[in-house]
Order: C-alpha cells, then sequence, then structure tokens
C-alpha cells in the first residue's frame, strides 16, 4: 500500500533516515523524560514508537496530524531543562486542534535537525496535497492499520477485520466477492491498487447517481446545457450558471478529452459535489470580503478570556502556548491577568489560584511574534491590572520596548478622533485596553503642552533667563496626585506611564445604558459577567444594541466557571456585543459555535455586524424581533454520510448507529432543533433520506450546526463530528458538510451528503 503515496512522497536524506528510526527522548516534564524508539513508515504519512529499536511499536502521529515543527529554544518545558539538554537538540510538534505538543530531545543537533528538517519537507508535502492525494493518504493509513503482519498485502480476514475498523457492516459472500474482483493478481490478497479497486467498489454512491441520472439523458454524461440545468436549478447558481459550468468542468472532470467536449463524467460530477465548490460553505465567502472600514464597534471580535490558561481556573497550567494558540485559530483580543512578581518583575497568572505563573515580557515576547501571523487586523491586549506602581512602570516598559512600532501608544494622527479607527487602519497594531487615569482629551491636551515646553526648553537653553530652572516639578506627580483626590480608596495607585498606553480601549465600570450616554466616550469600555449581559438583554435588550453601535463590550464568562467552561456566545451577539470572550481552551458546543462565526471573512478574526445592529437608533429587540424581518422557511433534506468515524477507533466490533441532529442557533424564536432517525450498523455509508423543516424569523444572525451522533438507547449518544457555519454563508442545493471532531480539526473524508433549500415568506404568509 506504500506504494500508493510513495510514487508522489518527496523523499529526501532526511525523510531516510527518519524511516531507518531513531532514538529520541520524549519530555512531559522536568520529572519525566524517557527514551523511544520513533520511526517515520514506510508510507511516509506515519509515525509510529516503540520503547528501544525492534519492540513494539504503536502509532504516534499522522503527518496530518502536524500544524508544525518549533526549535528547541521555542519551547516553554525544553528552555527550563536547558541546563540539562542543548536548546539545539531539542524540538516541538506541534499539532492541529486542542491536542498537547509533543517535545523531544535528539542525541545530537545533527539528529534533531534530520527530523525537524523531514518534517517540515513532510508537512508542506500533506498541505499542497489535492483532493486525490488526500484520499490516497486517508487509505494508505487505514492499509497500515489493518496490515497486521506489516507484509505489504492484506488477506480476506485482515480485510474482514479492517471492515470492521472502517464501520462497514457487510454481507460475508458480499464482501468476498468484492475481494475477489479487486484480486486482479489472483493471489489472495490486495496489493496497494488492488485495495483501492476495492474500496472504489465499497464507496458507491448511488444516491449522487441517481442525481446525475435524473439531468443526463444518456446516464453516462452531462453536456454543459445538461450541467447548467443543474446549477440553475438545483444549485441556485442564477446567472452565473453558464460561465461557472465551464470552470467546474476544467476542473474537476478527471478526463482529458471530457474537458475538451465540455462533458462531465459521473466521476467529475461526484469530484465537483465533493469539492470546496459543492461545499455547503460559500468559497466566496472564506476570503476577506466584507468592508473592514467601518468602527471597531461594528464588528464581532474574536476573543478569548483567560489566554494564559491550557486548563482549569484552579489549578491548570498557565503557559505562553494559551497566546500562541489563540492567535493563530484567529483571536483578535487576549486576556493579560498581571500581578507583582519577583525580583521586580511582573507575572501573569489567575489570582489567587493555584494555576502557574509565567513572565509578564514572555507574554509579550510571545504576542509580539504571533499577533500577525494569522490576520493583519489589530490585536487588543485587555489588561487586568493588579501590580504595584513600581511593577507597572516596568509593564509600561515591557510593552513599549518588546512591541516598538507595532504598539499604538497614540491617535492614528495625534488628534481628536470622533469615532473609533476602523480594522483597516489599525493594520498590524496592537492595542491596550484598560483603566486609565484621564481623558484621551487630556492626554492630547498634555502632548502638545509637552511639545511646546520642550520648545520654550529649546530657546531657554539658547537664551538662558534667571529662575528659570524652578519652572516645573516632574510631570508624573500631576496625574499621581489627581488619582488620589479621585479615589482615597486602598487601591494601588496608576502609573502615567501605563496609563497612557491606553488610548482607545479605556476600560470603565458600567452603571446604566443611561449613565453611559450621558457620562461616557465612544472610546471608553464596560465589561460585562455573562450573569449581567444576560439579565441586560432580558431587562433592556434594544438599549443594549443601541448600546453596542457606538460603544465596545466586553462579556466574559461567570467566575463559577472554575472548569473553563462556556456560555453560548449567540444571545450576546444578538444585541451587537463585540467582544464575547471564550475560553478558547475548552471545546464543545459554544466553542463550534464560534468557530463557526468566525470561519467566514478570511478567518481574519473581525466579522461585520448586520447593519440593524450598527444604528445606535436601532429598534431591534432581539427577544421580540419584529417587522422589518421576513421569515423564510429552510427545508434540509439529509441524504447520506460517508466514511462516519467511530468515536473510540480501538473498538474493533461496535459499528455505529449514525443519526444526523440540525441546530439552528439566533434570536430566541429561531432557536430549535430537528433530527433523523439513526441508521443500524452502518457508519461507512449510511442513507437517511429525511428532510427536516425550519422557520427562521432573523437569518442574518442565525447559525447551523450540523451534529452527527451514535445513537444508543442505554446512554448518552457518542458524539462522531460537526460543523456549523453561519446563515448568511451557507450554499444551497446538493452539498457536502465535511466534518470536524470535538477539537474543530478534519474528519477527513468524513462528511454528509444534503439537499438544501430556503424560500422567503410572502405578504399575507402566517407570521
Amino acid at each position: 500500500m506504500a506504494s500508493l503515496m510513495q510514487g508522489r512522497l518527496p523523499i529526501n536524506q532526511d525523510v531516510l533516515l527518519m524511516q531507518k528510526g531513531m532514538l529520541l527522548r520524549k519530555v512531559r516534564s522536568k520529572s519525566w523524560k524517557k527514551l523511544r524508539y520513533f520511526r517515520l513508515q514506510d508510507d511516509g504519512m506515519t509515525v509510529w514508537h516503540a520503547r528501544q529499536a525492534g519492540g513494539n511499536a504503536k502509532p504516534s502521529f499522522s503527518i496530518s496530524d502536524v500544524e508544525t515543527v518549533r526549535e528547541g529554544h521555542e519551547s516553554e518545558l525544553l528552555r527550563s531543562l536547558a541546563e540539562e539538554f542543548p536548546l539545539e537538540q531539542g524540538f516541538t510538534i506541534v499539532f492541529h486542534g486542542r491536542r498537547s505538543n509533543l517535545d523531544l530531545v535528539a542525541s545530537s543537533v545533527e539528529e534533531a535537525q534530520i527530523w525537524m528538517q523531514g518534517l517540515h519537507h513532510l508537512v508542506d508535502f500533506v498541505t499542497s496535497m489535492d483532493q486525490k492525494e488526500r484520499l490516497d493518504q486517508w487509505l494508505s493509513d487505514w492499509f497500515q492499520r489493518g496490515d497486521k503482519n506489516q507484509d505489504g498485502r492484506m488477506c480476506f480476514p485482515e480485510v474482514q477485520r479492517l471492515l470492521h475498523l472502517m464501520n462497514v457492516e457487510m454481507d460475508q459472500e458480499y464482501a468476498l466477492r468484492l475481494f475477489q474482483e479487486a484480486d486482479a493478481s489472483q493471489s489472495g490478497t490486495l496489493e496497494g491498487e488492488e485495495f483501492v479497486e476495492f474500496y472504489k467498489a465499497l464507496t458507491k454512491r448511488p444516491e449522487v447517481q441517481e442525481v446525475f441520472e435524473n439531468f443526463s439523458a444518456d446516464g453516462q454524461k452531462l453536456t454543459l446545457l445538461e450541467f447548467v440545468d443543474f446549477l440553475r436549478e438545483e444549485q441556485n447558481e442564477g446567472e452565473r450558471a453558464s460561465d461557472l459550468a465551464l470552470e467546474l468542468i476544467d476542473r474537476y472532470e478527471p478526463s482529458e478529452s471530457g474537458k475538451v467536449r465540455h462533458v462531465l463524467s459521473l466521476d467529475g460530477f461526484l469530484s465537483y459535489l465533493c469539492s470546496k465548490d459543492g461545499d455547503i460553505f460559500n468559497p466566496a465567502r472564506l476570503p476577506i470580503h466584507q468592508d473592514m472600514t467601518q468602527p471597531l464597534t461594528h464588528y464581532y471580535i474574536n476573543s478569548s478570556h483567560n489566554t494564559y490558561l491550557v486548563g482549569d481556573q484552579l489549578c491548570g497550567q498557565s503557559s505562553v502556548e494559551g497566546y500562541i494558540r489563540a492567535l493563530k485559530r484567529g483571536c483578535r483580543c487576549v486576556e493579560v491577568d498581571i500581578w507583582d512578581g519577583p525580583s521586580g518583575e511582573p507575572i501573569v497568572y489567575h489570582g489567587h489560584t493555584l494555576t502557574s505563573r509565567i513572565p509578564f515580557k514572555d507574554v509579550v515576547a510571545t504576542v509580539a511574534q504571533y499577533a500577525f501571523q494569522t490576520s493583519d487586523y489589530p490585536v487588543i491586549l485587555s489588561l487586568e491590572n493588579h501590580c504595584s506602581w513600581e511593577q507597572q512602570q516596568v509593564t509600561a516598559q515591557h510593552l513599549t520596548e518588546i512591541l516598538g512600532e507595532q504598539l499604538l501608544s497614540t491617535t492614528l494622527d495625534g488628534l481628536l478622533p470622533t469615532q473609533l479607527p476602523s480594522p483597516e487602519e489599525l493594520r498590524r497594531k496592537i492595542l491596550v485596553k484598560g483603566k486609565k487615569l484621564q481623558t484621551l482629551e487630556e492626554d492630547l491636551e498634555e502632548e502638545e503642552e509637552e511639545v511646546l515646553e520642550s520648545e520654550l526648553e529649546g530657546q531657554q537653553e539658547a537664551e538662558p533667563e534667571p529662575g528659570a530652572q524652578f519652572e516645573s516639578e516632574p510631570l508624573e506627580l500631576s496625574p499621581r496626585s489627581k488619582d488620589k483626590k479621585k479615589d482615597k480608596k486602598s487601591k494601588p495607585v496608576m502609573c502615567p506611564a501605563l496609563s497612557a498606553l491606553v488610548v482607545y480601549l479605556k476600560s470603565v465600570p458600567f452603571h446604566s445604558f443611561a449613565h453611559s450616554r450621558e457620562h461616557y466616550r465612544f472610546y471608553e469600555t464596560s465589561s460585562f459577567s455573562e450573569t449581567k449581559a444576560k439579565s441586560l438583554i432580558k431587562e433592556a435588550g434594544n438599549e443594549f444594541v443601541q448600546h453596542n453601535a457606538w460603544q465596545l463590550s466586553r462579556v466574559y464568562p461567570s467566575g463559577l466557571r472554575t472548569d473553563s467552561s462556556n456560555y453560548n456566545p449567540q444571545e450576546l451577539w444578538n444585541v451587537g456585543c463585540q467582544m464575547v470572550a471564550m475560553n478558547v481552551q475548552t471545546a464543545g458546543l459554544e466553542m463550534d459555535i464560534y468557530d463557526g462565526l468566525f470561519r467566514q471573512n478570511g478567518g481574519c478574526g473581525y466579522v461585520l455586524k448586520p447593519d440593524f445592529l450598527r444604528d445606535a437608533l436601532s429598534s431591534f429587540h432581539p427577544e421580540r424581533p419584529i417587522s422589518p424581518f421576513k421569515a423564510q422557511t429552510l427545508l434540509i433534506q439529509v441524504i447520506s454520510g460517508q466514511q462516519l468515524p467511530k468515536e473510540d477507533m480501538t473498538k474493533e466490533r461496535a459499528i455505529v448507529d449514525p443519526l444526523v441532529r440540525v441546530e439552528i442557533f439566533g434570536v430566541r424564536p429561531d432557536t430549535a432543533r430537528q433530527e433523523t432517525s439513526h441508521v443500524e450498523n452502518n457508519g461507512f455509508n449510511p442513507y437517511w433520506g429525511q428532510t427536516l423543516c425550519f422557520r427562521v424569523l432573523v437569518p442574518d444572525l442565525a447559525l447551523l450546526r450540523f451534529v452527527v451522533e451514535d445513537y444508543n438507547w442505554k446512554t448518552r449518544n457518542d458524539f462522531i463530528g460537526q460543523y456549523t457555519l453561519p446563515w448568511t454563508c451557507m450554499q444551497e442545493g446538493y452539498r457536502h458538510i465535511h466534518l470536524l471532531s470535538k477539537d474543530g480539526t478534519s474528519l477527513h473524508p468524513a462528511s454528509i451528503f444534503v439537499h438544501i433549500c430556503t424560500r422567503g415568506e410572502l405578504e399575507g404568509d402566517e407570521s
């Protein structure tokens, strides 16, 4: 089976040495460091490990699981062991999703380089693979798993075992017939391409063939006009159907003669349906396509809570890895809790708990490095400042020195603005959100005075006057004394140097919407606990909408969520709250919804709110949405599933009984869920053919979540996979939904096949 991938594998010296295997030290903590024998398998796509060379090996990871490889000095853990192992001998394998990093130490710098360069080489290859290559890799992984004696061929008992692993319940005689038909060499075993033929026979799609034949006159091909009819009538492609048909034939028809004749075979048709163009998510909504020139208040902003935590809020580990992961997944607002630390250096951790601590300067350095790797749009540092005056000065110094030009420390043009700047104007800038001693107006006045004073001093140095040395006292005393007058309580006095770094995002306490309108400015922002925010939605939903049209709001999880669980962000988005902060380290329904919203617009971390949430005079109330909204009816036919995985891949016997649930999240009247019945003993190609119907009043706020579960009448159903997307990004017609794991990583090639149709209600329809 290895030959399937090897023809295209980028073999070089590093890869060959990895395939021979090597002893590497696996490091989990300062006390857990063990030698393991790691070897890249002959398929070039999976790494196995054993206690020693020739020992009982088991899979460690697949190359497709790897996001990147970092050098030793970039690992917190390896840096803490620098006296024990040279950093040049260490490296870290970073995986997609929430899987923990793998820290390894080689016996020499040369061996570390072999693995780092080899892995980079293979990851680049996997990233650039097309659809067929990805499928070949998936088959190769399965072949490795099923070929128990690793002889590169599979006998019928091995194939039977593999079918169970792959979720296929099949009549033994039928399976044997398919096996014998695929065994072209008549050797009694399947090798490489023979196994592929066997797989193709298994995965015939009669439901796709039926759709194909509905539009094909001869049942063999779709002519250009037939394909245009399909795109127009079923896929709702409208006027662009003619041009699109030519593009899609050129892109997906496998035969050159078919491309020349402008016809689409069944293979080409299936290839299109399984592609990005046939996906439920509209490819036009994937890149940055929204207007990015509106004020920050007009956007939902991808925001993280307690970003430094990679576990729970009581004893969890604090790590710069939390910031790396958040920023790489598109977070644009990260939280930093700063406390006094030893040796005059501020530290970051969850105060008054047993969570571990990290130096503040390490957090700032990490933000500087990773802030703009995923998105060019501004990053907001939400500072929770608990430091003494002296360590606040150190905080300001680190921000200024480490961030340099990235840090926004004054208004963009030095003038007083009338509204918040846009994401476009703030490209590649890092903004500090926090408390501030005075108003932006006073700051700008002081800056003007300082410029005038320095000019005067320059003149005075040229022409000294008697008594000039007594003219002024240090400037920083004025704000300090001013702050003391304001607040005589025993709170730490704020350091002017740190205060000055807060420009557009001054934190202020919330009293009431009327108080904010009368006393606050557009650059002042309030934070709300989830409990407070939810009660305000019920009490004054429309006022909350209007408030969020001109001022930024940040919502954070309740302090009772010590397990770092999350709340549903949807009801906060319904009133236009911009920074709905989540524990992004915790997978689940709430993060599926969150990731679903921010999947659009290039994953840049900013999504433009609907127009009725950007109007300071909006009449919209999320609890009672009324005209001008016209309800839409959504019909979803759940047709079939493809290659659904088991939750526990080690269970050879159990085969899943899948069902599909469709959930709508939006304003309260729109929130609903419906599900299909379950299909017994078939996770490989289950067929449902059931239609679910929803009525949605405010589509602009709706998100759809498709969940596949393994039905269990005794206990809760087991999760198999899900996919969540905004209504505004949904494509109609026959579509595949490519499933994601709990961690949000791809479950390729697992998918469900659906038909989607929407229609607006006419005047006089029941409302």
